[in-house]
């Protein structure tokens, strides 16, 4: 298995194309070619991860946070991010991340938290604008099926938990091929007439090139009949943060003690509400005060985030509890997941835990 192989699994697993703008997903360092001896999984990149990748004899290196996170204009060790960076060169290690992709799965970093909570009837708090196209092609009887099974084997068709997802109605497809034209069907400067099936189905935006891709290998036809829209429907199953509730009510401070526990956390820091028990619960792992809004708006008596600002807190007005766990606390189980998640999908190499604590804070 080459290191490509595991970045195109993780594209798979949560498609880059769904980090943020400001984000850094992907293969940051190491030869795309290279074979893979081992993974070292871990929540944050730093010297002595890979260190320990080195100890362990593993030279690939998967995080949830990117080292290289804004350009870097020189590579000199001034600081821990370069001198990380040339340590993994030095070694021939890769470094890998999965960051804000990860976030906006229905199955990642917030589904993790929301799992260790118990809630249920989760979905995605801000569903994410856009990402979809809808692709229309006219096939002849004959090889309808055929272009179906292929595109929905490339991606298209798949909203939420439905796949090959398609709709198709017949009718009548003309043409007149010219004396330089090699038809499938038909003769030269003789309008034909082709009973076809116009199949339609939904493709997620990154999934366009394969599934176009797969629909030319399986099409017969010399020039192909088809169009591709863009749609403005929301997609409810990616984007930030998750909602969901207890299974009962919950006193708030027994719930803000579970949450500790839970997470061990060293503290929590959280406001004062005017309820005196919970049951729906807001979470968003990492930086999640955006969306303190979005949280009230959708009713929700908690919200779990971290780094959270002290004027930001006033902002709860008492209609939500405000608990922030902290960054690394509310994404430690991140690492967990996907080791869990590639230990399944790759038996070729080793994927193990770091057994580093990469969290910079600490507490008396």
């Amino acid at each position: 298995m080459k290191v490509s192989d595991l970045v195109a699994y993780l594209n798979q697993l949560a498609p880059f194309f769904y980090q943020e703008s400001y984000d850094n997903s992907g293969l940051l360092v190491g030869d795309p070619a290279t074979e893979i001896k081992g993974v070292l999984v871990a929540l944050d990149c730093a010297e002595s991860i890979v260190d320990e990748a080195i100890s362990v004899g593993a030279n690939v290196v998967v995080t949830h946070h990117p080292i290289v996170f804004k350009g870097l204009k020189r590579l000199t060790g001034a600081n821990y991010v370069e001198r990380t960076v040339l340590k993994a060169i030095k070694n021939d290690v890769a470094l890998i991340a999965i960051h804000t992709n990860l976030d906006n799965m229905p199955y990642g970093v917030n589904k993790i938290i929301s799992d260790k909570l118990g809630l249920t009837n989760t979905s995605i708090l801000v569903p994410r604008e856009a990402g979809f196209l809808k692709l229309s092609v006219f096939v002849p009887l004959s090889h309808s099926e055929d272009v179906r099974k292929a595109i929905a084997a490339a991606g298209a068709g798949k909203i939420g938990e439905y796949e090959a997802c398609s709709f198709s109605v017949t009718g009548t497809g003309r043409f007149q091929p010219s004396e330089n034209a090699n038809p499938y069907i038909g003769s030269a400067g003789i309008l034909e007439e082709v009973q076809e099936e116009r199949v339609e189905a939904v493709i997620p935006q990154h999934s366009l090139n394969a599934v176009l891709s797969a629909m030319r290998k399986t099409h017969p036809y010399e020039e192909i009949a088809y169009d591709v829209v863009s749609l403005i429907n929301t997609n409810e199953h990616v984007g930030s943060g998750m909602i969901g509730e207890l299974s009962d009510e919950v006193p708030v401070q027994e719930f803000l003690k579970t949450i500790k526990s839970s997470f061990n956390c060293g503290v929590v820091r959280y406001t004062e509400s005017s309820k005196s028990s919970v049951k729906r619960i807001a979470v968003c792992g990492g930086s999640g005060s955006f969306l303190l809004g979005a949280a009230k708006r959708a009713g929700a008596d908690v919200f779990i985030t971290a780094d959270f600002k002290y004027h930001e807190f006033f902002d709860a007005e008492n209609r939500i509890v405000i608990a922030d766990i902290g960054h690394f606390e509310s994404e430690q189980y991140t690492s967990h997941w996907l080791v869990e998640q590639m230990q399944k999908k790759f038996t070729t190499f080793a994927v193990r835990l770091t057994s580093i604590n990469t969290n910079p804070i600490n507490y008396l």
